[in-house]
This record gives structure tokens, sequence and C-alpha cells, in this order.
């Protein structure tokens, strides 16, 4: 075991096991989404390599183990394909994931399968791994279709939750009030009747697609821009773990692409070198340098949408604690 070297194993995708001369091959999965082929290649490593069992991961992806330290070449080149087919980053094909850092990117089915999502959750989410893997810096990002918030996307660094500005055409209503009845049940009861007609109440509206979805005759539907609502610094661990804040609503794709982006240059000039594996988590080094000066960075070149609002001084409370 003297001459492993943990790290280059760690940033190969492979898990240090507490099983001497064993490790575990770590998949992604971007967006949670792997075909059937995919899915059955997983199993063959794991029975031709592996000791037959898949941990299934809390970020949608699995970690094969019970492989040998000196089978991890062919473990890579097994799954090739799998690569391949999740369209991940790669530098050298065969050699397996070229980094560890940036967690897989999370998302819920979206629109591909749940009614009430307001975007295509998967192509997002692939289309922000392309953007930031491969990289070692400890990221997390996640990506939820509607404001019910299935993928728990507060949790995590940056959490997208869908979003649609409702389109109501009162030559449709008919006033069965279906849709104020729903937002009060099933959201925040931003809907009356004034005149016998729905009215939203701007201020309060989520922008959660609920009235569109039970509206029987079409009156209300969803827009044809997508939007989102874009939350901060959600974290777990030892060190005050804390929910995401509300940064920005009604954003676009394009101004979240750029955000986080800015946000991996801002982690590249603060992060502290010194801390474990280099993999300082990312809402450590806000609460070092202060809001404003993420802030700063992270809206370098961002040109938000009209619509868009934005809370410049999210605040987290942390963990008080008195005798009782």
């Amino acid at each position: 075991m003297s001459d492993v070297n943990i790290k280059k194993l760690k940033k190969n995708a492979f898990r240090y096991s507490k099983v001497r001369g064993e490790t575990a091959s770590r998949i992604r999965i971007p967006g949670g989404l792997v075909s059937a082929k995919s899915m059955a290649r997983i199993a063959e490593v794991a029975e031709t390599y592996g000791n037959g069992t898949i941990f299934v991961t809390n970020r949608q992806g699995v970690e094969i183990p019970g492989i040998a330290m000196e089978d991890m070449d062919n473990v890579n080149r097994m799954i090739q394909s799998i690569i391949d087919d999740s369209g991940v980053n790669q530098e050298e094909r065969d050699k397996g994931y070229p980094a560890s850092g940036t967690r897989n990117v999370v998302a819920c089915p979206g629109s591909r399968l749940c009614p009430f999502a307001c975007y295509d959750t998967t192509e997002f989410a692939r289309k922000m791994d392309k953007a930031i893997f491969p990289n070692n810096l400890h990221v997390k990002v996640a990506f939820t279709g509607c404001s019910n918030d299935c993928a728990k996307v507060r949790m995590n660094d940056f959490g997208i939750i869908g979003m649609t500005e409702p389109q109501y055409d009162p030559s449709r209503c008919v006033s069965c009030e279906q849709c104020v009845k729903y937002c009060g049940l099933r959201s925040v009861g931003a809907l009356s009747m004034v005149n016998g007609k729905v009215v939203r109440d701007t201020d309060k509206c989520i922008g959660c697609g609920v009235c569109a979805y039970y509206c029987p005759t079409r009156a209300w539907t969803r827009s044809r821009e997508h939007y989102f609502r874009l939350v901060l610094l959600g974290r777990t661990g030892k060190k005050n773990p804390r929910m995401a804040e509300d940064f920005i609503k009604w954003s676009d794709e394009e101004s979240i692409m750029k955000i986080v982006k800015n946000a991996y240059a801002y982690v590249e000039e603060y992060i502290d070198r010194n801390a474990v594996e280099g993999k300082e988590h990312i809402g450590y080094i806000v609460d070092r340098t202060g809001f404003d000066e993420f802030l700063k960075w992270i809206m370098e070149g961002v040109e938000l949408p009209e619509i868009a609002q934005i809370n410049p001084r999210p605040y987290w409370g942390g963990k008080h604690y008195d005798k009782y």
C-alpha cells in the first residue's frame, strides 16, 4: 500500500477504501439520466472487477466497490463507453475521469417526466457539467424543475429552481376558480378573483406554474421564456451547515451559466491552498472574504433580463445555542 499515490487515485475518481488493497470507481451521471446500456455496463464492471455490488450515491452517481488497485486501468478502459454515453469531458480516452472535484451535477427528472417542471433540467444540468468539469474544486450544483425542489437544491453551493411567468388569457377564463383553489393549496396563494376574473399578485407569485397545470381551459399557460430562481451557498458538513439563500429570481439561463463560471475564477483567486487536498468549501471562502467581494466577482459581465430581481444581501444566521 505504501507505493499507492492516494492523491492521484482520488483525482482519477477512485475512492480510497477502508479495505486494504481495494478501491471504488465513482461514475458521474450528469443530470441524473443514464441509458439502460450504460447501467448494464456498470453492472458488468461490478461483476468483473468489483465485488458484485453497486452504491447509488446521494448525488445521483454510482460507486463500484471492491475493485483491486491493480485493476484500475482495466476499469478505466471498461467505463469508457459510459463516459462517452454521458458526454462528460475527458482529457484522454481510456484513462477514466480526469478529476474528482466539481461534484456530479444533480437534477430532478424535470419536464422530460414531471408535469409540474418548468424546464428540461437534464439538458441544463449537462450543459453546466460541460462548462465546469473537469475541475478539482469542491463545488456542488443542482437543478430542480419547480419550487417543489425535489432535488433539494438548497443544500448546494448553487441551486437552480425553475420558474415560469404565467400567461393569462381572460377570453378563455370561465371563472371556475380552479387556479385560485390550487394556487392556495399547492403554492403561495398569489391568485384571487376580482369581478369574475383572476388577478395575479406579481410580488407574491413564485412562478411555479401550478395555475397553468390545473386550468381546464388553458386560460393560464406557461411562458415561452424559461426563468430561474438562483439560490446560493447551501452546505452540509461539520462546520456550520446551512440552507442556501435566495439570490436572484426571474433569471435567465445565460446569466446563471456566467455566474457559476465566474465563481470558479473567484475560488481560484481566494482559495486556501493549505486546506485539506486544496478543496476548501466555497462557502468558507465567502465567509472569509465577505459576500461583497464574492458578489463583485460572480456578477462580472452578467446582464440580467429586465424582469430579474436580485437580493444583494443574503443572510445566514448560523447556529445559536443557549442554556435551557
